[in-house]
């Protein structure tokens, strides 16, 4: 099939800053690119060559809106699944595939599947609601501390929550959720894999995150991580038998944890471009975006290697605003060689809300992590006063 400069249409369902950046990607190829979004301010609304807006969770919207495309795709995976049974029983090339996303969209579900294929992970419990886990805490079924994740709809540290008490309980919205072991660790780290329609496999190097204390939200991915060659050999070997056991067409970016004994336990997987693979737009020969495009398209993958050190610092909202947003000492931090900011498009700010990234290159990775501290300390998403 010719996808360039032809009548080919692609699908994104999301049009967050996730689509943007594969939009980038899309407009580079002149491949024709159709977006699906709840809100007319979608940051995509601008890159693509047709913006639609309406719901993601509706059968009929998903559904119409998969039949005017050639090719479907997601950057987010709360999607109306049924809709996308459907699509793909007439033919229409879904990817990640229904089956895929059902295996993923639900916690429980996830991490059940790992328990399932012998992937290691940390030892969880199921729950209906918060009155269950109540119950399996009154019976010793369970015990403090753990964390509670809400088994859909989280994002971006939402739905999760370190409890240490009952006190801890308070406050969680009464929803299925799980129960995980509370894992000490090293590090967090993440692997990203690339797998094509025709069966081409690629990781990306492992990456290390470093979070937020309050908000729970990555603060820096370092790439690459810096953890013994051994360590990163057994991260990229369970990454690539997760992209197996999960059989997915595009990018599997795979979180995971290295404990105190250097095993890895495998925390969730996002089945789309994702936030720890950012850096890669500026630090690797191809980034993720682009072999996103090409494995659900059947191109040749691109090369994943790294061409020098990337750190990768979320902007996001200062605690205190919220309104027309502001990026307070852009100017200064633009001035740093080999600092390239990324503004998603959102116009209003809250706390903590991701408004875009900045990546930091540099051939020696100790300069370009003192330069991540300088941009972090140095531009502020604040609002106008």
């Amino acid at each position: 099939m010719n996808y360039f400069s032809s009548d080919f249409k692609l699908g994104i369902l999301g049009g967050g800053q996730l689509g943007k950046m594969l939009l980038t990607e899309t407009r580079k190829f002149d491949v024709q690119t159709l977006v699906l979004d709840p809100s007319e301010e979608a940051p995509s609304r601008f890159g693509c060559n047709a913006f639609y807006k309406g719901s993601l969770m509706d059968y009929d919207t998903v559904y119409q809106f998969g039949k005017m495309v050639n090719v479907l795709t997601i950057e987010i995976e709360n999607v109306n699944l049924d809709a996308l049974d459907k699509l793909e029983e007439e033919g229409l090339p879904v990817f990640p595939s229904p089956k895929t996303l059902r295996l993923i969209q639900n916690k429980g579900k996830q991490k059940d599947y790992y328990v399932a294929n012998g992937i290691p992970t940390s030892k969880h419990l199921r729950f209906v609601g918060l009155d269950d886990l109540r119950e399996s805490l009154a019976k010793d079924k369970l015990d403090f501390p753990f964390v509670w994740k809400s088994a859909q709809f989280g994002y971006d540290g939402n739905g999760v929550k370190i409890c240490r008490s009952a006190l801890d309980l308070v406050k969680l919205p009464d929803v299925e959720c799980i129960a995980e072991e509370l894992i000490p660790f090293k590090n967090e780290l993440a692997v990203i894999v690339s797998r094509s329609t025709n069966g081409e496999i690629k990781t990306y190097p492992v990456v290390e995150m470093e979070f937020h204390p309050e908000a729970n939200q990555v603060e820096y991915v370092i790439c690459p991580a810096r953890i013994e060659d051994s360590v990163a050999l057994k991260a990229q070997e369970i990454a690539l038998k997760v992209s197996e056991a999960f059989n997915h067409v595009g990018l599997l970016a795979v979180e995971m944890f290295q404990t105190e004994n250097d095993e890895i336990l495998v925390n969730e997987v996002a089945p789309r471009p994702h936030n720890s693979g950012h850096y890669s737009i500026e630090a690797s020969y191809t980034s993720q975006f682009e072999n996103h495009i090409r494995a659900i398209l059947g191109l040749p993958l691109g090369n994943t290697s790294s061409k020098v050190a990337g750190i990768m610092v979320n902007l996001v909202g200062e605690e205190g605003f919220t309104g027309q947003v502001v990026y307070e000492n852009i100017e200064k931090i633009i001035a740093i060689d080999g600092v390239t900011p990324h503004i998603y498009g959102k116009r209003e700010t809250r706390p903590f809300r991701k408004m875009g990234h900045v990546t930091i290159v540099n051939p020696d990775m100790e300069q370009a992590r003192k330069v991540a501290e300088v941009v972090k300390n140095t531009i502020k998403v604040i609002s106008v006063q």
